[in-house]
């Protein structure tokens, strides 16, 4: 048989297994939810009842203009954030800079619902924080509602613009802004008429992936929200007040909430391509030395704003050595949170572990194969899978989590209530990570490698393991470990899919803080930070692929 032949036939294999995985695992959920919203509830004929419902109540309305105002007030704050950590990290010598990088980093990966616990230890009701400030006749406004998760949200989510937004500003043509100097402008004239219009598409793109993030996220909400009810809580409420009968009130809430995410990509996608912003890249930018009072401003800027991003991190892994009796915290430290979790609750820790890693097997292998086909294999099939393949993004987990459960409840796959739906689950919504990460890192490699192995005699299925996946290892293993840890920290998609016997870490810490036992959500919350920060660690170091890797992956 033909070499070549038998290489397309493998990889024409490939893509077909890829289309079968998005159709069964993504489109047949998805149908799902989306034919229920349109199904009366009492009749099951098709109907509008539910869209009307939903446009004609104040209480369905409020929840749809919450989550608008807080992804619009959480992507403003974190422009406002990330643009002034980015623009001085890159242009001035910042002491410390990596490491300011890399706790901006953690900040992000760490679970968001850590974060809004962390901000109810320290300004709510009897928080530490708002006591100390009490005391010196300083009242604070309170923490739950509409202020804590865009406090919470923008503090965790502003490192997806400065991180974005350093790429670029370090690759632009410096004659262009210094052209402006030479004409007059003053630097903050130079900085808003041509630095901002020439990084535009990062910036949007960043301010992108901050929207999505904040109008999808689940548990930020769920636990500093109060009464404050957004659209992935307010599906989660519905879908949980419908079981047993048509979900019509959670499935139009999750269209909604996916409607909204396809028009903000789409408005990005216009305001990126509406004018050129390519330049030669023949003079880049030259990081300068600040003196003065102009350097102690820029790294006072610089700390603050990561020192607030991480002040939670700290006060969980705090908390977590402190004495407890149950949900009440002692004066001194012990290890009896810990303890509470490795002897009274290990199957937790196990699961999460267990479900995480499994996925991740699946992830790399699946991913790693399709990365080299969208890579290589530019046909109309891949063409039209690679779009499908990120439909995961756009996606948020609470939607994904209804249309699991309502497509595989029945026949001829019946997985609710099992170990299996919550692989999955993990598995398809960090399928994109690997394969994006894999392809693109095959396009730093030259197909010419691969065509000489073939050329000399070698089979493509040997070629492929002996050339081009040793080169591809960097990216494979960078990929494998984003969805490890954005695994090991899932709560909106499993929180809706667990029974007792499949609870996750995440999920145990969402129930204990509803609970009030802050001790061992603490605990739980530390071995998730420890976990994402040697996740980054050895990406850094041994992979060669620093932030950029969790942003681009």
């Amino acid at each position: 048989m033909n070499p070549r032949g038998k290489r397309a036939d493998v990889w024409h294999l490939v893509t077909f297994i890829g289309f079968a995985i998005v159709i069964v695992f993504l489109i047949y959920p998805l149908f799902d939810v989306f034919q229920y919203s349109f199904k009366d509830k009492e009749t099951g004929e098709l109907s509008l009842a539910n869209w009307k419902e939903f446009f004609g109540r104040a209480y369905y309305m409020r929840a749809f203009w919450h989550s608008m105002s807080i992804a619009l007030a959480t992507t403003f704050f974190s422009m406002v954030l990330g643009i002034p950590l980015a623009f001085f990290t890159t242009r001035y010598k910042i002491k410390g800079s990596n490491l300011l990088t890399t706790l901006s980093v953690l900040a992000l990966l760490s679970p968001t619902f850590i974060g809004a616990y962390s901000w109810i230890t320290m300004l709510g009701r009897n928080g530490f924080l708002r006591n100390l400030l009490s005391s010196i006749g300083i009242t604070l406004p309170p923490i739950y509602g509409a202020l804590g998760i865009i406090l919470a949200d923008s503090l965790q989510y502003y490192p997806f613009i400065s991180l974005m937004l350093a790429g670029s500003l370090m690759t632009i043509d410096r004659s262009l802004e210094e052209a402006s100097e030479n004409l007059g402008a003053r630097a903050t004239k130079t900085f808003f008429s041509v630095t901002m219009p020439l990084v535009l598409p990062s910036l949007t793109g960043g301010a992108l992936i901050v929207f999505m993030m904040s109008l999808s996220n689940f548990g930020t909400p769920m636990i500093i929200g109060g009464n404050y009810l957004v659209l992935p809580t307010l599906a989660y409420n519905m879908f949980t007040s419908e079981i047993g009968e048509s979900p019509g009130m959670a499935s139009t809430v999750s269209i909604i909430l996916m409607l909204c995410a396809a028009v903000v990509i789409m408005l990005q996608a216009w305001a990126s391509s509406r004018r050129k912003y390519a330049s030669m890249l023949v003079n880049r930018p030259i990081v300068k030395k600040l003196k003065g009072a102009k350097a102690f401003f820029a790294h006072l800027v610089c700390y603050l704003v990561v020192g607030l991003s991480t002040l939670p991190l700290g006060v969980i892994v705090y908390y977590s050595f402190r004495n407890t009796s149950g949900p009440v915290f002692k004066s001194g430290f012990s290890l009896n949170s810990y303890k509470q979790i490795f002897f009274d609750v290990p199957k937790t820790v196990a699961n999460s572990f267990i479900y995480s890693l499994t996925a991740v097997v699946l992830i790399v292998l699946i991913g790693t194969l399709l990365g080299f086909v969208i890579a290589r294999k530019r046909n109309l099939a891949v063409k039209l899978l690679d779009p499908l393949l990120m439909i995961p993004y756009i996606v948020p987990g609470t939607v994904l989590g209804i249309g699991f459960i309502v497509a595989f409840n029945r026949k001829p796959i019946f997985l609710t209530g099992t170990a299996v739906i919550m692989i999955l689950t993990y598995f398809i919504r960090r399928l994109p990570y690997s394969v994006r990460s894999a392809a693109s890192i095959l396009k730093q490699i030259d197909p010419a490698l691969e065509e000489a192995g073939i050329n000399l005699g070698s089979p493509p299925g040997r070629t492929f393991r002996t050339v081009t996946l040793p080169l591809m290892q960097s990216g494979i293993i960078s990929g494998a470990i984003m969805s490890w840890v954005t695994s090991m920290n899932e709560l909106s998609a499993s929180v809706l899919l667990y029974v007792g016997r499949t609870m996750t870490m995440p999920i145990k810490v969402y129930l204990s803080v509803a609970d009030g036992y802050f001790g061992t959500a603490s605990a739980m919350s530390t071995i998730l930070l420890v976990v994402t920060g040697i996740a980054m660690f050895v990406v850094n170091k041994y992979f060669n692929r620093g932030s950029e890797t969790f942003i681009a992956s």
